[in-house]
């Protein structure tokens, strides 16, 4: 391992010189095994690894992260995919998965359209399962603590050679004091070494005061993967995985909505009238995906008009009503939802409650708090108060 690695530009081609480095002289804690990773795709990197990092920690159990400019389009730990969920992240053609790659099928298949050209980080030594999976995704590169041989020699086949692979050193440990320079100033802080756990969820505020232990790891899957997002943000998760992320708004309830029409996508997705589609034999995941993200949203005629349905179905398929995607949005239950910050009103949980929402963990701290608690009181939702915001930046 170097001091330091030189890279072809920063954040945009005329962003130069660019590297990065160690400033106390010590070694980086990364070895690239393979490409040329970019000043983008290090922030990604680094920014997952913590992720999956801290949310083994949490759960004990492997984990994934999707990571797409500086934020995760998905997260998620390596619990069992039932057929449904292998069918629509397109991998029941895969035969048994290993736990870590559940993870990232999970990671991945949360949100398909946003992870598209995601960076990978992996809690735990990449298998060939896992390998397999990624090969077939588009993907700028994956981030792990090591790679068994078979899997490396996967991973190095992709992009005619030129996928990065970067395998760090799972004991290092980074300096308490962080900095970052804006316009010639340099910021200094102290680096946020949180310790999210269940202690942070004793202080339940509502009516409702029962927050099974299953969710509340789901509770803390959805604020680990919000202390890496970037702000405002919201995360709605379900059974050990991220469902929706609202990430980088300046208004907390658009976060929610946003987040939460997510999460609404990913529930239709398993509607049986979507899993159905007949799609045409040669067209790819990506265009699939694409397909079926119009399919379900307010512009279905774009996908169903005659000239375009040709282009990705074998027939024509029947319209999914309003009706019907709100019958089967309603069949969503117990869905947990985190907060990086207070949510300042009510309206908040009035959207969330729409998307399934059970059980929420956020700071608390607002005036309107006591509007929020009613709100929550008014659909039996169980609210904890961390005291703890998680604003990144």
């Amino acid at each position: 391992m170097a001091n330091e690695m030189q890279l072809k530009y920063g954040c945009n081609p005329n962003q130069k010189p660019s590297r990065i480095f160690m400033a106390d002289g010590s070694e980086l804690p990364i070895e690239v095994l393979n490409g040329k990773p970019g000043y983008i795709n290090l922030l990604d990197a680094f920014n997952g690894w913590q992720l999956v990092k801290e949310l083994k920690k949490a759960t004990g159990l492997c984990a994934a992260t999707s990571f797409k400019h500086v934020s995760p389009a998905g997260a998620a730990v390596g619990k069992p995919l039932s057929d449904t969920l292998k069918k629509i992240y397109w991998v029941d053609d895969l035969g048994e998965l290993s736990p870590l790659a559940c993870a990232y099928a999970r990671a991945r298949g949360a949100d398909r359209m946003s992870s598209y050209g995601d960076f990978i980080a992996l809690s735990d030594v990449c298998d060939v399962c896992t390998a397999k999976m990624i090969q077939r995704e588009v993907s700028d590169g994956v981030i792990a603590p090591g790679y068994t041989d078979e899997a490396l020699e996967i991973l190095k086949s992709k992009r005619k050679g030129t996928y990065n692979i970067i395998k760090i050193d799972e004991s290092y440990v980074p300096a308490p004091i962080e900095r970052k320079q804006v316009y010639g100033v340099t910021f200094e802080q102290g680096r946020n070494e949180l310790d999210i756990n269940t202690e942070l969820l004793a202080n339940i505020v509502t009516d409702n005061k029962n927050i099974p232990d299953d969710k509340k790891n789901d509770l803390l899957i959805s604020l680990i993967t919000l202390k890496y997002t970037q702000s405002n943000s919201v995360c709605y998760v379900k059974d050990g995985q991220a469902i929706g992320i609202g990430a980088g708004q300046q208004s907390r309830i658009h976060c929610t909505r946003l987040a939460g029409q997510k999460a609404d996508n990913w529930w239709l997705r398993q509607n049986p009238k979507v899993m159905a589609l007949p799609f045409k034999a040669d067209v790819r995941r990506a265009d699939r995906d694409n397909a079926i993200d119009v399919y379900i949203g307010d512009e279905y005629e774009d996908v169903l008009r005659d000239g375009e349905w040709q282009k990705v179905f074998t027939e024509k398929p029947e319209v999914l009503t309003v009706e019907e995607k709100k019958a089967w949005i309603a069949k969503n239950t117990d869905v947990c939802l985190g907060s990086d910050a207070f949510f300042p009103f009510g309206d908040n949980i009035e959207r969330a409650h729409k998307s399934g929402v059970k059980y929420i963990a956020q700071p608390g701290g607002s005036i309107r708090d006591d509007n929020v608690i009613e709100t929550c009181n008014k659909y039996d939702i169980a609210m904890a108060f961390t005291g703890i915001r998680l604003f990144h930046h």
